[in-house]
């Protein structure tokens, strides 16, 4: 299985793009995984609808009809850590080969992407930048791989 986490607009902070590289870098040690940066369309403006629209666009150009699309999402479901690692396994055990979760622009997700999606995740209840979902969720995804092969990394 391979994992891709598309992201709507590039990482502008510093911080968060030295997260993410080295979360990068310890997920690609279990299987193989991209980022991958699509067009943001946040032009001034223009309605919030416009906007989803334009960035949905872009982002049905990132995904493929074999996909398993997995949108991360506030009003998605939400796991703990152990939870979300089971969740893992259950699709690789599903033979899923290509895992795609995206993150939404400021606006979320157009109805388009909302329809092609097998799953919405949630992170926390809470709202985050959706630059700063980018870090979380590499994190947990690390965590969850560590979790799966029993190492150290987690501490419940």
């Amino acid at each position: 299985m391979k994992i891709s986490l598309i992201l709507t607009g590039k990482t502008t902070e510093e911080y968060i793009q030295n997260g993410c590289k080295m979360y990068d870098s310890r997920i690609n040690r279990y299987l193989p995984f991209a980022q991958v940066v699509v067009a943001a369309e946040g032009a001034k403006g223009l309605p919030p609808l416009t906007v989803n629209q334009r960035e949905a666009t872009n982002q049905l150009k990132a995904i493929e009809s074999v996909d398993y699309l997995i949108l991360l999402d506030e009003n998605g479901r939400e796991h703990t850590s152990v939870e979300f690692a089971n969740f893992l396994q259950q699709r690789m055990n599903q033979g899923i080969r290509h895992l795609a979760f995206m993150v939404g622009g400021a606006y979320g997700f157009d109805e388009v992407i909302r329809k092609k999606a097998h799953y919405q995740l949630s992170l926390s209840k809470m709202t985050f930048p959706h630059q700063l979902i980018r870090l979380l969720f590499m994190e947990q995804l690390y965590r969850g791989f560590t979790i799966l092969r029993n190492e150290p990394y987690h501490h419940a």
